[in-house]
């Protein structure tokens, strides 16, 4: 019956998690009509959108994990949908990189990307999101059938990239890349964890 309710409350309430999910874009906004995103603005847009993307990141990959142990199938609906956000999230960080921060000085931005390769860890795991974001689709989804699966575990790889990105650009204080580290590492293991179990029930029951 809980899950039942649980899952109820999940599908009928996808709006307002998408609407909660955006508030952080909202916040800017504000922040920026009345002049009081800091002394560096730009840079406090570029670590905002990029926390973010890094935090939704997380909880899309927290979803399955959740489903897989708890049994609840609507949290597998929210996926794609925070999927999306964060998809937003990281081309508001990378646009404001490359116009607010650049303004499409590409020159300059490949000498940017020599002196700190943590930016091309950062575009690299941006070009990653890009196809999964285009293959989200249920049309995309039977078109490509089994090759989309292979295809979304890109989002593996893109977590680790998306970490170690934060890790390399943070000088001083690591606690926070590192907490999301443990974050990212911890859901991994759930996974591995899942299949682990699923492999012994089939091998008990076998």
């Amino acid at each position: 019956m809980l899950k039942i309710t649980i899952n109820s409350l999940i599908i009928n309430n996808k709006k307002l998690i998408l609407f909660i999910s955006l508030m952080p874009s909202f916040r800017l906004i504000y922040l920026g009509i009345n002049n009081n995103l800091g002394a560096n603005p730009i840079e406090f847009i570029e670590r905002s959108t990029g926390l973010w993307a890094l935090i939704l990141l997380l909880i899309t990959l927290a979803m399955t994990p959740i489903r897989q142990h708890s049994g609840i199938n609507a949290f597998a609906q929210l996926r794609r949908m925070l999927g999306l956000t964060m998809f937003f999230y990281t081309c508001l960080h990378i646009v404001t990189y490359l116009v607010l921060d650049h303004w499409f000085d590409f020159e300059e931005i490949g000498k940017d990307i020599i002196k700190h390769p943590y930016l091309l860890v950062g575009f690299t795991a941006f070009m990653m999101t890009v196809p999964l974001a285009m293959t989200s689709t249920q049309a995309m989804m039977k078109r490509l059938g089994g090759r989309w699966k292979r295809l979304h575990q890109l989002v593996y790889l893109i977590g680790l990239l998306a970490v170690l990105h934060f890790l390399w650009l943070v000088k001083k204080d690591m606690t926070e890349p590192l907490l999301y580290g443990a974050v990212f590492f911890s859901l991994i293991a759930l996974r591995i964890a899942y299949k682990f179990r699923g492999r012994i029930l089939s091998t008990r029951m076998g």
